[in-house]
């Protein structure tokens, strides 16, 4: 049995990334592909738990915390749902990954991609998606999907515009450096449009 691919959806605060891995999961499985659709953080009880703390706006949490809960919280849905699923021949699909940290904790916190890429390694013993689909659209635009849910703000979505600005950076520089894995979706298209453009990104693996 072949190992399942990893596939992670990426992008910032308001892209669609939900809409697009709730969609992709639907057409993955008509198409015969075995898959599991998982959310970061979270996926497994433990890691929802430190979910309910990272995302708690009420929390005063310092940045270097905040990348370990991440990571640690990352390190347990590796260990107790992911590589299960790929051994076992099944795809992963994820809601937010690494990519996630070093652009968010890295470069919109401010604590630099390279230590928070060492802790990440650490957390998932080196696992790499085999394709990551990073969802890109104008700042602006992005930050009035967000705010227009009419739900409260958790502490990421709560921060001002240069941090963003910072993150949405941070993952087109992560996208130039590694073309081959990251592919780049227009999120102002519609929600049909980007899944094509998705399902596009797969045509090798699928």
């Amino acid at each position: 049995m072949s190992r399942g691919r990893l596939i992670t959806i990426e992008g910032i605060d308001g892209v669609g990334k939900t809409t697009l891995a709730t969609a992709l999961e639907a057409r993955l499985r008509s198409s015969g592909v075995g898959v599991r659709l998982l959310r970061e953080p979270g996926g497994v009880r433990a890691a929802e738990r430190v979910r309910e703390v990272v995302m708690d706006p009420e929390l005063d949490i310092g940045p270097r915390a905040e990348a370990l809960l991440y990571a640690a919280a990352r390190a347990q849905l590796v260990e107790e749902a992911i590589e299960p699923l790929l051994e076992r021949g099944t795809w992963g699909l994820l809601d937010r990954f690494v990519d996630s940290s070093l652009a968010y904790q890295g470069a919109g916190r401010e604590l630099g991609m390279d230590a928070v890429r060492l802790i990440n390694n650490f957390a998932t013993g080196g696992l790499r998606p085999d394709r990551t689909l990073l969802l890109v659209l104008d700042l602006e635009l992005a930050r009035a999907r967000s705010q227009g849910r009419g739900q409260p703000s958790d502490r990421l979505e709560g921060e001002e515009r240069d941090f963003f600005a910072r993150t949405s950076q941070a993952y087109l520089e992560l996208a130039s450096a590694e073309p081959e894995r990251i592919r780049l979706i227009d999120a102002v298209a519609s929600p049909q449009e980007v899944l094509d453009s998705a399902w596009a990104g797969l045509s090798d693996l699928v």
